[in-house]
């Protein structure tokens, strides 16, 4: 039934554009969060990075770019969805952030 809850709730937070995100994250294990985007959205890891609180930011996108969500996996093993999207696209690694002389 809490899984049930789960798949429901994070559903609706990704398709509901987040407008709550800021009041309460959605927070469970990693797994769990990763198997939905996954089976839901066919959305994979396609970047991360280490927040300075030690937590690790992941962003996940489907293949296609049609779906992406931001995650943030705390040392203790919790994971928190932060944001979710549509029209994710990658860019070009940028050499330098100076415009040219």
């Amino acid at each position: 039934m809490v899984r049930k809850a789960l798949v429901l709730a994070a559903g609706t937070l990704i398709a509901t554009a987040f407008p709550a995100m800021a009041q309460q994250p959605l927070c469970t294990e990693r797994s769990e969060v990763v198997n939905q985007l996954t089976s839901q959205y066919s959305e994979a890891p396609v970047a991360m990075g280490i927040a300075n609180n030690g937590g690790v930011v992941e962003i996940l996108s489907s293949q296609t770019g049609t779906s992406w969500t931001i995650i943030l996996t705390m040392p203790n093993g919790v994971t928190c969805m932060i944001a979710a999207g549509e029209n994710w696209e990658s860019l070009p690694a940028m050499t330098s952030i100076d415009p040219p002389a």
